[in-house]
């Protein structure tokens, strides 16, 4: 089966720290964790590598966000949505399902 959600797209986070946010998806991990820009930071302590240039530190990262805490945004609503699909001419595509605009 496609998946409903693919990279770029603008989603809404449903559920945890960052609940209301918005931001794009940068990539999956697999089918059930998936990346969204500047969501889900986390502090990583790097230890000091001198033999990679690495000064060590704490930095910010993305961390990664289960499938089920997104929705789909829907810009004309301003409200998360679902996903379904149509064929139309042959092809699979994805629309929205409250004002069944295409993807």
């Amino acid at each position: 089966m496609a998946s409903k959600l693919r990279c770029n797209d603008k989603v809404i986070i449903l559920a945890g720290k960052d609940k209301g946010k918005k931001g794009k998806i940068k990539y999956f991990l697999n089918s059930k964790l998936v990346i969204i820009d500047g969501i889900n930071l986390i502090k990583k302590h790097i230890k000091p590598d001198p033999s990679k240039a690495n000064s060590g530190g704490i930095i910010e990262k993305e961390n990664f966000i289960h499938i089920s805490n997104i929705a789909i945004f829907n810009t004309q609503t301003g409200k998360p949505d679902r996903i379904g699909f149509k064929f139309i001419k042959g092809k699979k595509l994805r629309f929205l399902k409250s004002n069944n605009k295409i993807i």
